[in-house]
């Protein structure tokens, strides 16, 4: 029975210093993540609450004053026909942009893996737009696209065909800077598949060899394809959302123009608090594309994720 008792008075005393170690090991992992999470929320979530909270003020950028009007802002924003023009630009830059630069960057991938010569070379010229400044590229690029001396319309008239005034035809303005846009992401991309290329390993196609499977298109369908499931989910996730960010090109090359033809959101964002000063209203524009942000996110959490073969 006394030792029935002193287990008893000892397995209480166990839990007690168990609770302690766990909570001290609670408050040491609170103390070293606390400045993280304050950082965090700083920098973070901080300024997207000032943004949800200024979007609905008439707050004007100077004004000593505001006013809450709720869901005004919102209300006059999706009855713009400006802002309408704007995520309809922004979607097609986005449709354009994200399935052409993914689907180049891997067919550069697997040409200079599958080669055996130049490849470093080709490597630094593709990944060269990436490195260089994307507003000095699009000045070069402004220039080059001129309708009287740029080199494009140059090289067209040198073999007989008429040229284009790129940047000022409403009908292809939009179209020449989805051009742009995918010639900067394309070695992005390319480096980003090539890592996984490197990461298959080669027993698998020994082994979809000896099944029969000797095609280099079969081989990449069987083999390539699905492994590389994961690097094309995030290829695809942080080209996107690039491409909603989508903002130099059109400052330097059309402000927006002409009439609208290649405003995109970024831009309506900029124009209304910086140059109309609508500070509420360019709130508002921020939230909204800041949804989109957060529906790629969850499209890539909840449903492309599963879609996704893992090794």
């Amino acid at each position: 029975m006394a030792d029935i008792a002193a287990t008893a008075v000892r397995v209480p005393a166990a839990t007690t210093a168990n609770r302690r170690r766990a909570w001290r090991e609670e408050l040491t992992a609170m103390s070293l993540a606390g400045p993280a999470m304050m950082l965090m929320f700083l920098f973070l979530i901080g300024p997207v609450l000032c943004i949800l909270a200024l979007s609905l003020t008439d707050y004007q950028l100077g004004a000593k004053s505001l006013r809450v009007i709720g869901l005004q802002n919102y209300v006059d924003m999706f009855g713009d026909r400006v802002f309408r023009r704007s995520i309809e630009n922004t979607l097609t830059y986005v449709g354009i942009v994200v399935p052409a630069s993914v689907g180049l960057g891997l067919g550069a991938a697997l040409l200079i893996e599958a080669g055996t010569s130049l490849r470093a070379f080709y490597r630094a010229a593709y990944f060269l737009p990436v490195m260089a400044t994307l507003i000095a590229m699009a000045i070069v690029w402004e220039f080059m696209l001129h309708p009287r001396f740029g080199l494009v319309n140059l090289s067209l008239k040198a073999i007989n065909v008429a040229g284009y005034d790129w940047l000022q035809d409403r009908a292809v303005v939009l179209y020449t800077l989805c051009g742009i846009g995918i010639w900067q992401s394309v070695g992005f991309n390319m480096v980003l598949f090539m890592a996984g290329l490197t990461a298959i390993p080669k027993d698998l196609y020994e082994a979809a060899a000896i099944d029969g499977v000797n095609n280099g298109w079969d081989r990449f369908l069987t083999v390539t394809w699905p492994m590389l499931g994961p690097v094309t989910l995030f290829v695809v996730v942080i080209t996107a959302i690039r491409s909603f960010q989508v903002f130099d090109t059109v400052q330097v090359m059309t402000k927006g123009g002409p009439n609208r033809a290649s405003e995109v959101l970024l831009y309506t964002m900029y124009s209304e608090g910086f140059e109309f000063f609508r500070s509420g209203y360019a709130a508002a524009v921020t939230v909204v594309f800041l949804a989109f942000v957060l529906a790629l996110a969850w499209l890539n959490a909840h449903i492309l994720e599963k879609r996704v073969h893992y090794a």
